[in-house]
């Protein structure tokens, strides 16, 4: 899949797939399956080509680089946040810019962890224009990348950061993620667990507590 007109083929076969999903109440049930009859690269060096190739969606038209992910390939910790923003954008990389350095720090102190012991991801891999949260078209274009990282890393424990990373990634778009974060939720073979951006814990501090107490459960876990 290295060209444009299989890049189309894919777009057509998912939003055809697309069409005959709905937003599910049960937290259990991904936006898309995890088994996904869309037949994409089965290594992460040729996803991240194909991903690089991308012009699904619109996100395409004014992107600087598709930041696709990066870390350990055999992680057992998997970040997914929203969409990247200007710096990483810029860089090609996930989570450089102020949110990055707090969650890097997260990492270090409370897993006692090295950034690059675990697997960073986004749900859309293209910087939505003024940082805003991706569409729902735009999460559908991207997910399957998404979600064959997933398959491919095979993580123990899926940390999604913010609500509209784990809205999007569950399908459950009811829960808020006041209400749900530090919760352990089976997530095909995984353990997924919502917890608040590092973007949130920068404009409110003091709900750093609670991301403390969510990243000492997956330790625990570990």
């Amino acid at each position: 899949m290295e060209n444009l007109t299989d890049l189309k083929l894919l777009r057509d076969l998912y939003h055809y797939k697309s069409l005959g999903y709905d937003y599910f109440s049960d937290i259990k049930k991904p936006l898309i399956s995890m088994e996904s009859d869309i037949d994409l690269p089965s290594t992460l060096e040729a996803l991240e080509h194909t991903a690089k190739q991308c012009a699904l969606c619109t996100l395409s038209n004014s992107r600087k680089n598709v930041v696709f992910g990066e870390g350990n390939p055999d992680a057992a910790i998997m970040f997914i946040g929203e969409g990247p923003g200007a710096v990483e954008d810029e860089m090609g990389r996930p989570f450089v810019g102020k949110s990055g350095q707090l969650l890097t720090k997260i990492i270090e102190t409370t897993l006692e962890l090295k950034r690059e012991d675990v697997y960073i991801a986004n749900i859309v891999k293209c910087r939505p224009p003024l940082n805003r949260v991706p569409s729902k078209e735009e999460a559908q274009k991207c997910l399957p990348f998404l979600i064959k990282q997933i398959e491919l890393v095979k993580p123990k424990i899926i940390i999604t950061l913010g609500a509209t990373s784990y809205q999007y990634l569950t399908g459950d778009m009811d829960s808020a993620i006041s209400k749900i974060r530090g919760e352990m939720i089976q997530f095909s073979h995984a353990l997924l667990m919502p917890t608040f951006h590092p973007s949130f814990l920068l404009r409110n501090p003091s709900a750093k507590k609670y991301v403390f107490l969510d990243m000492k459960k997956v330790k625990a876990l570990l």
